[in-house]
């Protein structure tokens, strides 16, 4: 059939809109929003036929259904509740850890009304967001100060940025991580503006090549924990508390990304030993690093905590970048 022909039998923008299954969606869209998206389809459907995709008359019924679902999928949420079938607990992919109802039904309280988000309710003036939260953090992981930021990325970005811009950090060459995402430290570090210094090899750093690295240009001590894969056979690393002698000894901190943010035992529940939270700070870390999202269960949020000299910088540092951006 003659394309001219084909193209003439297309109907127009008022046949369309005169479908009620179509029309509905006028008072949740608007006029304009609904006449773009059948507008859209219609060119698919004419292009279509000029690059001979199809031969045929466009059947009416099937053109609405394409625009109605076109309609569906601007309308609805884009995010679905699924089942995890992966056979991994913790999947970055499907929304990590699951929030259980209890905390839902008090957000749910929360979010439907106003909040003393950032309003101290004793003092009757302007408080701090952190302050709903920080005491909790410290008596659990025996820090003395805490924060929160979007993930636990952006806490490693924050440490950096704040403590090391234009200074170098000391990593070991084993603990250079790619995490889900594609978020890398030593692209994280550069981000920040921090300068890595890479020590020791892929399986053994010792504590001597640390040491060997500091210099005037040193900024911080940065210990990364390697939780999604294991080096094992011919290993070494360093553990926290003799980095943290090491950073007092020359006055650098010491910073922890524990990533999933371990708060429990491990063996209480029959699995392989993983460094804490509370095992970093009572080894002397300056401050530490983790998701909330994880193994904690809460929603996204990468949680810092450590000495409240440190946290008050990146405190201030939060601030500014958020004033300047």
């Amino acid at each position: 059939m003659d394309k001219r022909v084909i193209l003439r039998s297309i109907p127009n923008m008022n046949e369309l809109l005169e479908d009620e299954k179509i029309h509905k969606f006028q008072e949740q869209l608007g006029s304009e929003q609904l006449k773009k998206v059948i507008r859209n389809v219609l060119e698919q459907v004419r292009s279509e036929i000029i690059e001979e995709k199809t031969e045929s008359v466009p059947d009416e019924k099937y053109l609405k259904e394409r625009i109605r679902k076109q309609l569906d999928k601007l309308t609805e949420p884009d995010m679905k509740k699924v089942i995890n079938a992966t056979g991994t607990i913790l999947h970055t992919n499907l929304g990590r850890a699951p929030i259980s109802q209890e905390h839902i039904r008090q957000l749910l309280y929360m979010v439907s009304g106003y909040s003393n988000l950032e309003y101290d309710l004793e003092e009757g003036h302007r408080g701090e967001r952190y302050s709903h939260f920080d005491e909790l953090l410290c008596r659990l992981t025996g820090a003395e100060a805490a924060m929160a930021v979007n993930n636990n990325a952006a806490a490693v970005l924050l440490m950096l940025s704040a403590l090391g811009r234009e200074k170098e950090a000391i990593v070991s060459r084993g603990e250079l991580v790619e995490i889900g995402g594609k978020f890398r430290i030593p692209d994280v570090m550069e981000q920040s503006g921090t300068v890595l210094k890479e020590v020791g090899t892929t399986n053994k750093t010792h504590l001597e090549d640390y040491e060997k690295a500091i210099s005037e240009e040193t900024g911080m001590i940065l210990k990364v924990h390697t939780s999604n894969y294991k080096i094992v056979g011919f290993t070494e690393s360093v553990e926290m508390d003799q980095l943290t002698a090491l950073g007092k000894k020359y006055g650098i901190p010491v910073l922890a990304d524990l990533g999933s943010g371990v708060l429990l035992p491990m063996e209480a529940y029959g699995l392989p030993h993983e460094p804490t939270v509370q095992e970093m700070i009572q080894a002397g870390a300056d401050l530490v690093s983790f998701s909330g999202d994880k193994l904690l269960g809460g929603p996204q949020a990468g949680i810092i905590v450590g000495k409240k000299k440190y946290m008050d910088i990146l405190k201030k540092a939060s601030i500014d970048e958020s004033v300047t951006n």
